[in-house]
C-alpha cells in the first residue's frame, strides 16, 4: 500500500450467541506469562439483550437502556432493533459503563473477528504502531461490524489528511496520538468536523461512514456519535491535561504510559515512581472535569504494574488491557514451552522404562 503523505501544516439478525472476554494486560509488550482471565460476560444477543449480571466492567448506572430480545421481537419494528443494536461508545460512556477492549495492531480480520466475538466493548485498530494502512483497517472494520462491535482508529500521527481518510471509514471513535496542547487538541477536533465547523473534507454522498450515502441523517448525526480521543503521552501533555480536557468536542483523554516513561527517562522503566506520580496528577486533572459539561472521560492502558482492574478502581471510564499480538506470542510461546518441557519428561521415563525391562 502507498503510504499517505500528510501535510507538514498540519450495526440485526436475532442470533443468540454467549460472549467472552478473555484478557491479557499490555504486560504482553513486556512480559512472556500466561495471560490473565477476564470475567465472562453475560449473553448478549447481537447486543440487544438487556444485561442483568454485572460484571468488574459493566454500566456503573442501576439500569440499562437495552432492550431484551423478547421486547424486540414483540415491538415488531426493525427501526426498534436496528436502535437498540447501535448504541455508540459515547452513549454508554454517558450512561455510566466503563467499558473493555483490545489494541488490534497484526490488522487481521480475522483476530478482529474473533476479537468481536468474545466480548470486548470496543476494538482499536492501532495505525500508529501496527503495520496496517487504511485498506487493511477497511478490512477489520467489516470484520467487527459483523459482531456489532464498534471500532477505534488510531492515527499514525495528528494530521487532517489521514483523519479524513480514516473517518471516511466509518469507525465510532478516532485517536489522535501525542497532543501536547489545547491549541493542538482544538486542531483535531477541526479535522473531524466537516466546515464551517472544522476542515474536514467530504466525500459524504460516497463514503463508508455515511453508508456509501444511503444515511441521509449522517450530516445531521456525525458529530454527536463520533468519539474523540487526544492522547496525553508526554510531561508536556500532563502539564496541560485539564485545559486540553476542557477542549470543546474532546470526549476523551487517552493516558499513554509507555510514551510518558520515555519523556520523564524511564524507558524500560515504566512503573518507576516518578512516572506513576505524574501520570496520577494527570488522571486526577481529567477526573476533575465532567463529560457532561465540556469536560472528557479517562481512558487509558494496563500495564504488568497496573492491571485494567486497578485503572477501573481510579476512574477509568475505558479502559484497554489487551493486545492481539501480545495475547498470541504469549500463547505460542507457552505452548512451545510446555511441549519441550514435556518432551524432556516422557524421554527421561522413556528411558527408565527401557532400563526396567532390560533388567
Amino acid at each position: 500500500m502507498a503510504s499517505i503523505a500528510c501535510p507538514t501544516t498540519p450495526a440485526t439478525a436475532a442470533v443468540s450467541r454467549s460472549k467472552y472476554a478473555a484478557s491479557s494486560t499490555l504486560s504482553q509488550y513486556f512480559s512472556l506469562s500466561t495471560p490473565k482471565s477476564f470475567p465472562p460476560k453475560t449473553l448478549n444477543p447481537l447486543r440487544l439483550a438487556t444485561r442483568t449480571t454485572p460484571t468488574k466492567f459493566l454500566t456503573n448506572s442501576s439500569t440499562s437502556s437495552y432492550l431484551s430480545l423478547t421486547e424486540v421481537i414483540a415491538s415488531g419494528s426493525t427501526t426498534t432493533a436496528v436502535a437498540a443494536s447501535s448504541k455508540t461508545l459515547k452513549s454508554r460512556l454517558h450512561n455510566g459503563e466503563t467499558l473493555y477492549g483490545l489494541f488490534l495492531l497484526s490488522f487481521s480480520p480475522t483476530l478482529a473477528e474473533i476479537a468481536g466475538l468474545a466480548g470486548y466493548d470496543f476494538v482499536v485498530l492501532d495505525m500508529e504502531h501496527g503495520p496496517g494502512g487504511i485498506s487493511e483497517a477497511l478490512n477489520c472494520l467489516r470484520a467487527l461490524a459483523a459482531t456489532g462491535t464498534p471500532a477505534i482508529i488510531r492515527l499514525p500521527e495528528t494530521c487532517p489528511t489521514w483523519a479524513k481518510k480514516a473517518l471516511d471509514l466509518g469507525p465510532q471513535g478516532i485517536m489522535f496520538p501525542m497532543i501536547e496542547n489545547p491549541k493542538e487538541a482544538k486542531k483535531a477536533v477541526s479535522y473531524c468536523r466537516f466546515p464551517p465547523a472544522g476542515v474536514r473534507g467530504s466525500a459524504h454522498t460516497v463514503v463508508r461512514a455515511s453508508n456509501y450515502g444511503i444515511d441521509e441523517g449522517y450530516l445531521t448525526n456525525y458529530a454527536d456519535e463520533l468519539l474523540i480521543l487526544c492522547q496525553v503521552e508526554s510531561e508536556e501533555g500532563v502539564k496541560n491535561a485539564d485545559e486540553i480536557a476542557a477542549v470543546d468536542g474532546v470526549d476523551c483523554i487517552q493516558m499513554g504510559p509507555l510514551d510518558l516513561s520515555a519523556s520523564l527517562g524511564y524507558l524500560w522503566d515504566p512503573g518507576h515512581k516518578k512516572v506513576r506520580e505524574v501520570l496520577r496528577t494527570a488522571e486526577k486533572a481529567v477526573l476533575g472535569s465532567n463529560p457532561g459539561k465540556g469536560g472528557a472521560f479517562l481512558a487509558g492502558f494496563a500495564m504488568p504494574h497496573d492491571h485494567p482492574e486497578d485503572l477501573k478502581s481510579r476512574g477509568y471510564h475505558m479502559v484497554s488491557g489487551a493486545v492481539d499480538v501480545g495475547l498470541f506470542r504469549s500463547a505460542a510461546v507457552e505452548d512451545v514451552k510446555s511441549f519441550k518441557s514435556n518432551l524432556v519428561g516422557a524421554s527421561d521415563d522413556a528411558e527408565d522404562e527401557q532400563k526396567y525391562w532390560s533388567e
